[in-house]
């Protein structure tokens, strides 16, 4: 097995849902041992939002695969001192529990950095650890529609949120960024870093373009259902088999290829009512009419092939059924298998092929299924380990 990216680093992560363990668990795709801090019990509450996967939740084997979970009730001491205990050697210390909460338990850096330099803190939450927004409940939906993107998003009549958790993963992935970059960093300094992360500035920072094209008070993109907000033809359109088939043009010689070779209607692009794509976004409701009377009498897969020929950028509209049996992803091999307590399930690789090595693919561990074997590298005994284990400690 050749040597991964981060084989040798140790994350220690305070985390639940998404945000966090959709971050660790793509540090554990790149080798990093990933400690999950669980509540005794019933662990990480997202393992009960739904049993779709083999009577697993959908959401938590999606993110927590090849991670290791040690449960511990940290509102006892002597759990806490087992934290602290592990966080006195690991690489990376990442949390998404409700600000300031983690300071209230010691675990600052201030504290944990003199007993561990180099120790990376990674915090992530709704708003980030100061300003007015600080202590304000943040989930997923809450987020989209403070950045504005409901507002950009869904059909003119109603705004519409993103069908998974974006915000969440915005946050995950700039998490994921600036411990890599922190990780660089602190080989060239030796010290470690403290990272506050916002789910608000990570998505605002998604809503860059939708802010710029509104800028100093301009009107925003309209909201235009799967339809492109300011060029057109872009978007769903109906075949006349009954299903949808997305398209979108990019520029004028486009156009008049689409006129050509799939509407076969060549003198259609000099038409100066839909010359320029600022008059066809204008005229949509016009030139709609003329585009289904075409559509109308092919099947989707007939229009999709002139739509080949014609070099316009195509697509179906998959379901979640189409995407699993997807043909571009079965042909690049994108499918493996990971284990679960219950069982061995498929699992996507994660993106990005690389000839240097194997992404890690172990198995998403049960409720504290590694707590004794984490316990006794500290050096507690079994004898420890019952009484805590007795005491509900762990």
């Amino acid at each position: 097995m050749s040597i991964r990216p981060l084989d040798g680093i140790t994350v220690v992560a305070l985390e639940h849902v998404i945000a966090a363990p959709f971050c660790t668990r793509q540090l554990a795709d790149l080798g990093a041992r990933i400690i999950k801090i669980e509540r005794p019990g019933d662990g990480d509450f997202a393992r009960g939002y739904d049993t779709q996967v083999e009577g697993l939740s959908s959401h938590f084997v999606w993110v927590n695969r090849s991670k290791e979970s040690l449960t511990l009730d940290l509102k006892q001491e002597s759990a806490l001192a087992i934290l602290r205990g592990l966080l006195k050697t690991a690489d990376v210390f990442i949390q998404n529990l409700a600000p300031g909460a983690a300071a209230r338990m010691g675990l600052t850096a201030e504290v944990l950095q003199k007993d561990n330099p180099g120790l990376i803190l990674c915090s992530i939450s709704g708003y980030g650890n100061d300003g007015p927004y600080r202590d304000k409940k943040a989930y997923d939906l809450l987020i989209q529609s403070e950045a504005g993107f409901l507002s950009i998003t869904g059909t003119p009549e109603t705004p519409s949120k993103a069908g998974n958790s974006i915000a969440d993963i915005a946050a995950g992935m700039y998490a994921y960024t600036n411990i890599l970059a922190a990780l660089l960093q602190r080989g060239k300094t030796g010290k470690g870093t403290v990272i506050d992360i916002s789910m608000l500035e990570a998505l605002s920072e998604w809503m860059s373009f939708p802010m710029y094209y509104a800028y100093k008070g301009a009107n925003p993109p309209s909201r235009s259902g799967a339809s492109h907000a300011t060029i057109y033809p872009y978007g769903p359109f109906m075949a006349g088999d009954g299903k949808t088939v997305m398209l979108g043009l990019q520029n004028e010689r486009e156009w008049a290829q689409f006129c050509a070779l799939v509407l076969e209607n060549p003198a259609l692009a000099q038409d100066d009512r839909f010359d320029r794509n600022f008059k066809r976004n204008e005229k949509r409701t016009e030139l709609l009419k003329i585009i289904d009377a075409c559509f109308s009498q092919m099947t989707s897969e007939q229009l999709i092939a002139r739509l080949e020929k014609a070099q316009i950028a195509n697509a179906h509209l998959n379901d979640m059924e189409g995407l699993w049996k997807h043909e571009q992803l079965k042909a690049r091999n994108r499918f493996t298998e990971v284990g679960t307590p219950n069982g061995a399930i498929t699992a996507l690789l994660p993106p990005g092929l690389n000839d240097s090595y194997d992404y890690r693919m172990d198995p998403v561990p049960a409720v504290g299924e590694h707590t004794n074997a984490i316990l006794s590298e500290l050096g507690i005994s079994s004898a420890e380990i019952e009484v805590l284990r007795a005491e509900g400690a762990i």
